[in-house]
């Protein structure tokens, strides 16, 4: 009996280690589940934060940004030049117009006195632009070197180049003045 009490005790010890070296796989906002890591030219980015978008009340998208590593300053997560991902699941359908005033707005607002390059590469993303039915994804994912990959509704747009350009893009939910607003740039900075 003894011997059988022991047993059952290291089986829950293991079983309670297991669950605690190998946490869950993904993280859930508002309905919307996203995986816990992810992977970037074979490399392992985590989720380092997951934020609702909201807007009169409408529940617009979650947002979910990955890292190599878990940051929560936006001044840091800019400086590396590192592989990241900003993926965002609509929950609210949007149009082209509302995407390209949010992109105009949110590089007004975070990036003063953006480069011409800049400009010009924001100038070709709201023209990647189209509507975001309910239940579909933007994906950006910066790669260092390439650029940033834009992937909307499940189509890859292409890839705008350079790190201005992505930083820019990042700002645009986690700068100064970020979009969606401050609790959502608290959220996705693990914050």
């Amino acid at each position: 009996m003894m011997r059988a009490g022991r047993s059952l005790c290291w089986l829950l010890l293991v079983a309670g280690l297991a669950v605690t070296a190998f946490p869950a796989r993904a993280a859930t906002l508002a309905g919307v589940t996203l995986p816990d890591t992810t992977d970037v030219g074979g490399r392992t980015l985590v989720l380092n934060g997951l934020g609702l978008r909201t807007k009169f009340f409408i529940k617009v998208y979650v947002g979910g940004l990955y890292l190599p590593h878990r940051q929560q300053s936006p001044a840091a997560v800019t400086q590396a030049d590192e592989p990241r991902r900003m993926l965002s699941q609509f929950l609210y359908g949007v149009s082209k117009g509302q995407m390209c005033d949010a992109w105009q707005e949110g590089l007004e607002d975070n990036t003063p006195n953006p480069p011409a390059e800049v400009q010009r590469n924001f100038a070709q993303l709201c023209a990647w632009m189209e509507p975001v039915p309910k239940g579909h994804t933007m994906v950006l994912t910066y790669v260092p070197g390439k650029g940033i990959e834009v992937e909307l509704n499940g189509q890859v747009k292409g890839t705008l180049p350079g790190k201005a350009t992505a930083d820019a893009i990042l700002a645009t939910w986690i700068g100064p003045k970020p979009g969606p607003g401050q609790k959502f740039k608290n959220a996705v900075l693990g914050r």
